[in-house]
């Protein structure tokens, strides 16, 4: 008998650990080649642990919730080292049978278009990762890379799961029956669509992703922790949307980046913690740590409706062309799902665009640990009063709403009241000559 280490594989570029989901196999279980043994999951992908061994499980190192780095052995599975062949077995005489020419070339082209389907390797692209497993799902069903590319996966960031794998396959083999057992139209159009959810009665069924579950738990622990306060300000950005307007285009021709209103506010809310340092602390239990950085949580949405919160390190030290700069290129990698670990730790404080949607303003829920957290409300064209020296006038402004949640644990309503009023005063005194 000998003793084979099964190793957590490398799981993609830049991660280096995952965290024990779940064991699929319990000490003393037969384990085949290939066959999933623990679920894990990373901050960029979830997937299974296949065996690269038949043999019996005898030993788990890592309980569940643990986090194991990428190259640590988690299991140990004993195998047969010198197993004894089996001596083949006659095969049985089968009657000689009279089968139609064209049933002999159908089952030809069949094979030789299967054999081919199987040897087209599959590969991970630029975009998506594939797991070992879903790979060998992949190679075992003959299904080729033009058709993994177009399962939609539930996984974080779209990747394709194990689960998505076998809901495909047995939506195909029941697309395939059906076609059998009814007549299908000459000239249709093939094409590949995701399998349908599950349905129970009249009601669609659907799985939350793992991010979803992530965020939801985060969310509630969140309002569960903090007692949440929100304040809500309203802002001129008459003088900004001027300024953009007029300089946008030249910017983007001198630098090649494009210029949002984005970091035109998280230059703003940087310099206010600057100001209110205290906004600038996490909780830790009954103690307050308070942050000599200030690196800002920019909360992203992505493509498949879920939410990511790169962050700016250092975020006051940066002036506007280098806000614009780490902006951009965050917002662009987090859609790509190309961000590293390093670029979702560390936030002391974060932002959030309501506004991208519509809203005019919103109630956020606190990224914990932190203690608050700033919506921007969308800018809209509305008449306002101006005051003058020669008396008030209508006029036409933009304007927006600043939502600012806070923990009442540690901030109380003066203080959370000052901080987005030092916000709009730093807004509304933008100098429309300013210089990039």
């Amino acid at each position: 008998m000998a003793k084979f280490e099964l190793k957590l594989p490398k799981m993609g570029e830049s991660v280096a650990e995952a965290t024990i989901n779940s064991w699929l196999k319990e000490i003393g279980d037969r384990v085949e080649i290939d066959e999933p043994v623990v679920e894990i999951s990373t901050d960029k992908v979830d997937s299974d642990v296949p065996s690269e061994v038949s043999g019996i499980l005898v030993e788990k190192l890592f309980d569940i919730d643990k986090v194991v780095e990428v190259g640590q052995t988690i299991a140990i599975i004993e195998t047969e080292q010198d197993a004894n062949a089996e001596t083949p077995k006659e095969a049985p005489k089968v009657e000689e049978q009279t089968v139609p020419v064209a049933e002999i070339i159908a089952d030809v082209q069949e094979t030789v278009a299967t054999a081919k389907s199987l040897t087209t390797p599959i590969s991970s692209n630029g975009i998506r990762f594939y797991s070992p497993l879903v790979k060998n799902i992949a190679k075992k069903e003959g299904i080729t890379q033009t058709e993994l590319d177009q399962i939609v996966g539930s996984g974080k960031g779209g990747r394709v799961t194990k689960n998505d794998m076998l809901a495909y396959i047995e939506n195909r083999s029941q697309i395939s029956t059906a076609a059998v057992e009814r007549p299908q139209p000459t000239a249709a159009p093939t094409t590949t669509s995701a399998p349908p959810p599950i349905r129970s009665g009249s009601d669609e069924i659907i799985e939350m992703t793992r991010m979803g579950k992530l965020i939801s738990k985060h969310m509630i622990s969140s309002v569960q922790t903090s007692a949440h306060v929100q304040s809500f300000i309203e802002v001129d950005v008459t003088k900004i949307w001027n300024w953009r307007e007029k300089i946008k285009t030249k910017f983007q021709e001198n630098t090649g980046e494009k210029i949002t209103f984005t970091p035109i506010f998280m230059e703003a809310v940087a310099k206010a913690l600057s100001i209110h340092p205290m906004l600038n602390v996490s909780v830790d239990g009954n103690h307050i740590i308070k942050h000599k950085s200030i690196n800002l949580g920019m909360a992203t949405a992505l493509s498949d409706g879920n939410l990511i919160v790169p962050v700016i390190k250092n975020a006051d030290q940066l002036n506007l062309m280098g806000m614009t700069k780490r902006v951009n290129d965050l917002a662009i990698r987090a859609r790509q799902n190309q961000l590293n670990p390093d670029d979702i730790q560390g936030g002391t404080y974060t932002v959030t665009n309501v506004g991208g949607f519509g809203s005019i303003m919103g109630t956020p829920i606190i990224n914990q640990p932190q203690v608050g957290i700033l919506a921007l409300g969308a800018i809209r064209k509305v008449p306002a009063v101006i005051e003058t020296n020669e008396g008030d006038f209508i006029g036409i402004r933009q304007k927006m709403f600043l939502s600012h949640s806070y923990d009442h644990r540690v901030v109380n309503g003066a203080l959370g009241g000052q901080f987005i009023k030092t916000v709009k005063e730093l807004l509304e005194s933008w100098d429309d000559n300013r210089q990039v």
